[in-house]
């Protein structure tokens, strides 16, 4: 296995890990806050993190970069997080919530075929039908304690602001368009998804924070998190393309139901373990697909 390989495994497996904790911290800080307060902490938090990294993007980025990394913030962030929070606070449970986000790869891969006017290849039909199959497997349970359909449109829209976001962030890393530093552009995106979720938190009075330690532990959780699965999502994005990075969201139902048994204290249930194998599989295949593609690195100097 060549070196470049190794690589691509390491990130793929960090962002895995990393961006499963993600939904641990949106259960946990729905039990203490409305939703519109935890995303808005959770959101100015992180505009402050990345604060350090806005004077480099003010000098790198021009005012296309900007536009474009506002869009993206936009889709990526802020409506992400506000879909999977909200469903959340709606008792949707963090393996589902990750269920519904990762059938982005079906999507992620049958709208690059449309636009490129190609056919999806045996072996990608095959993957998706395996990587389906996965994470149903790995929600039934959740689905059968009687999680409300409705409430599942909250991780859908989110999952689709997500897709059009890693479509146009992959094309914006092209040669043709523009290769900007990784942590100037998060920054750039934080300040914007910071202002959106308290231009919403402020007219519904739900901007104070409430006076509990659990509160600020999902913030910080949600924070460290965020900025670290983040900053993967789009290495890997620019490095190895949307499609690899699509695929390997097929393991995050499995690895978010995993996280959540220190606080259950549940033992694993045999089809979550089931699921997490057979979307192991799925990975391997959709990524077996992707290797002949050409993939055009992007250097990230933040």
């Amino acid at each position: 296995m060549s070196t470049s390989t190794h690589s691509a495994t390491f990130r793929g497996a960090a962002l895995v890990v990393v961006w499963s904790s993600g939904f641990l911290s949106a259960e946990l800080g729905a039990a203490h806050a409305d939703p519109g307060t935890l995303l808005a902490w959770r959101c100015l938090v992180t505009a402050v993190v990345l604060a350090p990294w806005l004077p480099a993007a003010c000098r790198l980025l021009d005012r296309r970069d900007w536009v474009r990394q506002a869009v993206v913030g936009v889709l990526c962030q802020a409506l992400y997080l506000a879909g999977v929070v909200q469903a959340a606070a709606a008792g949707v449970p963090a393996g589902t919530s990750a269920l519904v986000t990762s059938l982005q790869p079906a999507v992620v891969l049958v709208g690059a075929a449309l636009a490129a006017g190609r056919r999806l290849t045996t072996v990608q039909v095959g993957g998706l039908l395996l990587g389906t199959a996965g994470v149903a497997l790995t929600a039934v349970a959740d689905l059968r304690s009687g999680t409300a359909l409705p409430t599942l449109a909250l991780p859908f829209g989110a999952m689709l602001a997500l897709t059009v976001g890693t479509l146009l962030q992959e094309r914006w890393s092209r040669p043709s368009g523009s290769s900007v530093p990784l942590l100037p552009s998060l920054a750039v995106q934080s300040l914007v998804t910071a202002g959106f979720a308290v231009g919403f938190a402020v007219p519904a009075g739900a901007l104070a924070p409430p006076p509990v330690p659990g509160f600020w532990v999902a913030v910080g959780w949600g924070v460290l998190a965020g900025v670290s699965s983040y900053a993967l999502y789009y290495v890997v994005t620019a490095r190895d393309g949307a499609g690899r990075v699509s695929t390997l969201l097929y393991l995050t139902p499995a690895v978010t139901t995993l996280w959540a048994l220190p606080l259950s204290g549940r033992t694993p249930p045999v089809l979550a373990l089931l699921g997490l194998g057979v979307s192991g599989a799925a990975v391997a295949l959709l990524h077996r697909s992707h290797r002949c593609s050409e993939r055009v690195p992007v250097a990230f100097n933040g």
